[in-house]
């Protein structure tokens, strides 16, 4: 329990709210961007199993128009972490609800799953200080640590999750990273840099078989501690800085959760002490120039 329930400063989940809050406007715009067009065209909606499930509207134009407008304002409210857990109760099942009509065409992006469940999450923790000053608030909380902690997991599943899902293609075998999967998908998605690596068919293959080892082992990164814990997260964004500039795809909504993982509380303590000692320096500046004339 003490490791599913860590004791964290509020300051962290303060500052996720503020990214991950800013972060869904971003989605909305960029990548979940076709959600009011199929309010346009009813006709072609096919509800995914929790829209089924909720018995959720079809999407028309006068509710994809009110989803959007709730989004954005709720959105901008808890980012700026005034009424952070009434925002956040607002954007969590609008955002889900976003999710699936944008999804309903067949294609569920599975870089989605750790910032719909940390949407969640987030209003479970009681706010302590609101605006600016929820930034440094270094108040421990098991709330706050628990939610951090489900972000974290969800994080770590959707790799885990993503090598289970090769071997079921594979027929329960490692048939996956033996295969030309990043040959067909460079000629899918045809770029300078994948287009050289075709020349090199032996460096696409170590980079399936070091992709999957990558993904099967990444649960250990939950109990590493310190730089060892940093060193991991950061070879998972490298992985996706490779992806991204081999086959242009990108998984910004999971890459943004891997902040989860930071000590973000330590970015408030860390520019007020930089703050109060150039202070005392610039203080003294004007008598230290005075005695040199």
């Amino acid at each position: 329990m003490r490791w599913f329930t860590p004791s964290i400063a509020l300051g962290r989940v303060a500052w996720l709210r503020t990214v991950l809050y800013l972060f869904v406007i971003l989605d909305m715009h960029a990548f979940v961007r076709d959600t009011l067009m199929k309010g346009q065209q009813p006709g072609l909606y096919q509800p995914l199993f929790l829209a089924r499930l909720f018995d959720l509207p079809k999407p028309t134009i006068a509710n994809t128009t009110a989803l959007y407008a709730v989004l954005l304002i709720a959105c901008l409210v808890g980012a700026s972490n005034y009424f952070p857990r009434l925002a956040g109760w607002i954007v969590a099942p609008a955002f889900t609800w976003w999710v699936l009509i944008g999804m309903s065409d067949g294609k569920v992006d599975h870089d989605h799953l750790a910032l719909v469940i940390a949407l969640w999450v987030m209003p479970t923790v009681a706010s302590g200080r609101r605006g600016l000053a929820a930034y440094g608030d270094q108040t421990r909380s098991d709330a706050a640590g628990w939610a951090i902690r489900c972000i974290q997991i969800c994080v770590i599943a959707t790799y885990f999750l993503s090598a289970i899902a090769k071997l079921r293609s594979g027929h329960w075998t490692l048939a996956w990273p033996g295969s030309a999967v990043l040959t067909w998908a460079i000629v899918r998605r045809p770029h300078p840099v994948g287009e050289w690596l075709l020349h090199h068919p032996w460096m696409l293959h170590v980079l399936q078989w070091v992709g999957i080892v990558a993904e099967f082992c990444s649960p250990v990164i939950l109990w590493l501690k310190g730089r060892w814990q940093l060193l991991g997260a950061l070879f998972f964004i490298g992985f996706h800085a490779a992806t991204t500039a081999i086959l242009l795809i990108h998984f910004l909504p999971t890459v943004v959760c891997w902040l989860a993982f930071a000590p973000l509380e330590r970015i408030a303590p860390w520019f007020r002490a930089r703050r109060a000692r150039r202070k005392p320096a610039a203080a003294t500046e004007p008598a230290y120039l005075a005695a040199e004339g």
